[in-house]
């Protein structure tokens, strides 16, 4: 929800004590289904885009072992894999209100970020091929009001930034 300007989760909105009232208004840039309800429909279907599992080159019997990572490698996930979806940061965001159609937003593209970013997965190469366009991923203008709003404290311009220079191959 935007909460008093803000977009946050209500159940951590800090509600304040003193007479002036707080105003509540549904994500910005949605289509409202009723009240406070928007339609995130083609969030969700960005976020399916991308592929958000997995991938491995052929079959892997697990009943041989788990897709294990290092200590290391698993740290890179951290500030990634805590998202919950919420959309606060892809409505916040000025390139997604103009281009929701096309940009795939903070969100998703946080989400692609830390797939690609995870050793186990490998179609990498993949990955970051369909996200070389001008409208998935370019659209970023590096406002960060993505990173401000976020209510889990992380930052998916960072994470668009280092997917911005994987794609360009640096």
């Amino acid at each position: 929800m935007n909460i008093d300007g803000s977009n946050t989760l209500a159940c951590l909105c800090f509600i304040s004590k003193g007479d002036a009232p707080m105003t509540i208004h549904p994500l910005p840039h949605m289509y409202v289904v009723k009240d406070l309800v928007t339609d995130l429909s083609n969030f969700y279907d960005q976020y399916k885009s991308i592929k958000p599992w997995l991938q491995v080159n052929g079959e892997h019997d697990l009943a041989k072992g788990e897709h294990l990572q290092s200590r290391e490698n698993r740290k890179k996930l951290d500030g990634m894999y805590e998202c919950i979806l919420c959309a606060c940061c892809s409505t916040s965001c000025p390139s997604y209100w103009w281009n929701a159609d096309k940009y795939l937003g903070p969100a998703v593209l946080m989400q692609a970020y830390r797939w690609i970013e995870d050793s186990r997965d490998e179609k990498t190469a993949e990955r970051l091929a369909f996200l070389d366009d001008a409208f998935k991923l370019f659209r970023c203008h590096t406002i960060m009001n993505c990173t401000k709003v976020c209510p889990k404290g992380l930052n998916p311009g960072k994470a668009i930034a280092h997917l911005k220079n994987r794609v360009h191959g640096h």
